[in-house]
């Protein structure tokens, strides 16, 4: 695939390309805490996009999505939101650029990659980290990372209008070989936690659904979580989000919530602890209470915060009386795509085979599996590898 875009963009664009990969992200546990202002463990892993690309010398931005054949053509001199939304996620960066004061010059792209879409695994966030760190390095800014990071989130803001928070750019662009990243996304400090997958694997099941509630539950979550935030300040002025809140403090004014509004705070802050005893775990190489960790997290996504589905559920109890599953949960904003696996790896072909059939039986859909490896964030390709 990667032979195929650099051929593409020399047949179209009469030049040679640098190559930029930018992987997807799972993550571990920590859902729905990132905009709260908490804690979240994700990881890059081996599905990425790919970027072919080169200064063009004009005013123009060309690109070709090679996934979905479509071309287009933009004029960098008036940046703005287009009818093509797979664009918007790029235009978005070119726009974050040129507010922060950086000259976009002309450039020609091609890009397409194997992160599967829909299945929660963030390849919008590739897609904005990785135009990001391709035009820092070809027009030689000297961006911090950690400022494209930003940029790509805002460009999510702004030009896809997706309210997210900043966990997906930083685990694309932060991710590290065989480690996951806990990021307190308040102070933004990160440290990495060595995930020893010796005689596990992660395996993703993809429902291969997804829920027209998924993109406006999540903007109610977000609006839940603030109405929450708003009135536990009234008693306590130094709660600036649910990342200030105690389990102590929902339950000593329960009756003034709105129940719905008590129960997705209970989940965010008992998921924010989940993160840091699961990252204890890991220290102490105990996976066994890490995958625990994984089954409270989906209870809480399932009943409280409710932003699972029937397919997620369906998939996550198939593996409670599984010997060879440590833990499984859904993950990223719910209402279907994937749920994330920790397995044996000697089962690895039972597993999935069981999964398939039953989810086959129950729905009459082909479930997908991925096997995923953990690697590192955006980078110019090795050539070597391509």
């Amino acid at each position: 695939m990667v032979q195929d875009i650099i051929a593409q963009f020399k047949e179209r664009f009469q030049q040679d390309p640098i190559i930029v990969r930018s992987p997807g992200r799972v993550n571990l546990i920590g859902e729905h805490t990132d905009y709260n202002e908490g804690f979240v463990l994700p990881a890059a892993i081996n599905k990425e996009i790919y970027f072919a690309v080169a200064p063009n010398q004009g005013h123009t931005f060309r690109v070709y999505a090679y996934d979905l054949q479509q071309e287009a053509e933009f004029d960098l001199r008036q940046v703005q939101r287009t009818e093509l939304s797979w664009a918007n996620y790029l235009l978005g960066v070119i726009a974050q650029l040129q507010q922060a004061g950086y000259e976009v010059k002309g450039f020609d792209l091609v890009y397409g990659g194997n992160i599967p879409i829909g299945a929660g695994l963030s390849s919008s966030a590739a897609v904005e980290c990785g135009l990001a760190f391709a035009l820092n390095h070809i027009f030689d800014y000297g961006i911090p990372k950690f400022d494209l990071v930003k940029m790509a989130q805002m460009a999510e803001h702004t030009y896809a209008g997706v309210r997210c928070g900043i966990m997906d750019q930083f685990a694309s662009m932060y991710g590290r070989q065989q480690h996951a990243v806990k990021l307190d996304c308040r102070s933004l400090e990160f440290d990495y936690y060595p995930l020893d997958m010796a005689d596990y694997r992660i395996v993703l099941c993809d429902t291969q659904v997804k829920h027209s509630l998924a993109s406006s539950e999540y903007n109610t979550r977000r609006q839940e979580c603030e109405a929450g935030v708003a009135l536990l300040q009234r008693h306590y002025p130094q709660v600036n989000s649910l990342r200030d809140v105690t389990v102590a403090m929902l339950e000593q004014h329960q009756e003034e919530f709105n129940p719905v509004v008590y129960r997705r705070c209970t989940y965010v802050v008992h998921e924010n602890k989940r993160v840091e005893e699961a990252c204890l775990a890991l220290e102490q190489g105990d996976l066994h209470s890490f995958g625990e960790k994984m089954y409270a997290s989906h209870r809480g996504l399932q009943h409280d915060y409710e932003v699972s589905c029937p397919e997620l559920d369906f998939l996550v109890d198939q593996t409670h009386d599984l010997e060879e599953v440590l833990g499984a949960r859904m993950m990223g904003g719910g209402f279907g795509g994937c749920t994330i696996n920790l397995v044996k790896l000697e089962a690895l072909d039972a597993f999935t085979e069981k999964m398939e059939e039953a989810y086959k039986l129950q729905f009459g859909i082909q479930l997908k599996t991925y096997i995923a490896e953990l690697v590192d964030g955006s980078s110019l390709a090795e050539t070597g590898d391509l």
